[in-house]
């Protein structure tokens, strides 16, 4: 996690470290995503510092205007970054001067008076069931060792067949496994909410064989998914999977650990599941999230028709 200190006064340090616990304590906020907020805020502060000449404390914060706030959103969009990773970065900057303003720490109104980046519609990119298959074949090809072959395999169908986020899947402890006879997972989403999800026999058998086939000791209450040397097994090691994947065989650069997710509520849409079910399945806190999967199929549908109906082609 980086070091606010290089960047800011010794009071704004502070009070970053009670915000970072806050996030922790109160808003149960992952690991994964607190670094993400550390990282962002700490982005921000490096141009704070370069804009002001001179490393900004609270009472620094207070005299930001619309016009700092804009120069900032200029220079991310001069360097290149991506509207996502912007829009992402000023949410983490308002949430920041939001808890300063809630502990009478700091006040800024103009933050909150900076428009975020418009972003693209971001339509779900499904994987069909060929790609499936291939991605299966190819995790087992690719793995070092055989008992991580069933590793990987487990894990993605955990994703492919159960819904869950990456994050989900790797926080699964090993008491928590699944076999072939229990027909739910109880998953633990996002802000510590729980949720059942059926699970499919292929999915208990890959966990079950991955465990037999593991060659590190594994008690109740430690990780599920253990690395190479022995560790908990990190979101990264997937990630890096299936890119080697997506070269060998030539999927999309949309084919992450994600993609698996969009695909199971994508198939589940298509076989005429019930928008709310599927919303519930996915642990999403908005239907209007697990709306953008009426596109993907609608989509489809259009490709379907247009490739297929005598009358589509005129």
């Amino acid at each position: 996690m980086p070091d606010p200190a290089t960047v800011a006064a010794d009071d704004l340090v502070r009070a970053i470290q009670r915000w970072q616990a806050w996030l922790a304590d109160e808003k149960q906020a992952s690991p994964h995503t607190r670094d993400a907020y550390a990282r962002d805020l700490q982005a921000f502060l490096t141009f704070i510092a370069g804009h002001l000449g001179d490393r900004p404390g609270l009472s620094e914060l207070d005299s930001l205007t619309v016009a700092d706030f804009r120069a900032w959103l200029a220079q991310r969009h001069e360097r290149g970054l991506q509207r996502t990773s912007t829009a992402r970065a000023l949410s983490t900057v308002r949430n920041f001067f939001a808890w300063a303003a809630r502990n009478e720490l700091a006040q800024n109104a103009a933050v909150r008076a900076v428009r975020a980046p418009r972003l693209p519609r971001q339509v779900p990119k499904a994987l069909n069931s060929e790609d499936m298959e291939e991605v299966l074949r190819s995790v087992r090809e690719l793995a070092p060792e055989p008992w991580v072959a069933k590793r990987d395999v487990a894990v993605m169908l955990l994703l492919y067949g159960c819904g869950l986020r990456i994050g989900e899947a790797l926080a699964l402890t090993v008491k928590e496994a699944p076999s072939e006879q229990d027909e739910v997972l109880l998953v633990t989403g996002k802000g510590n909410k729980q949720r059942r999800v059926p699970l499919l026999p292929i999915v208990g058998q890959a966990v079950q064989a991955y465990l037999a086939a593991c060659p590190h000791p594994l008690r109740p209450d430690d990780p599920l998914f253990l690395g190479v040397r022995g560790g908990a097994l990190s979101a990264r090691r997937l990630q890096e999977r299936l890119q080697q994947i997506r070269r060998l065989v030539g999927l999309s650069e949309s084919t992450t650990p994600h993609a698996l997710r969009h695909t199971f509520a994508t198939q589940l849409l298509s076989a005429g599941g019930d928008l709310r079910a599927i919303q519930e399945l996915l642990g999403h806190a908005s239907l209007s999230t697990t709306q953008r999967y009426t596109a993907v199929d609608a989509a489809g549908l259009s490709r379907v028709y247009d490739q297929t109906h005598p009358r589509a082609k005129g």
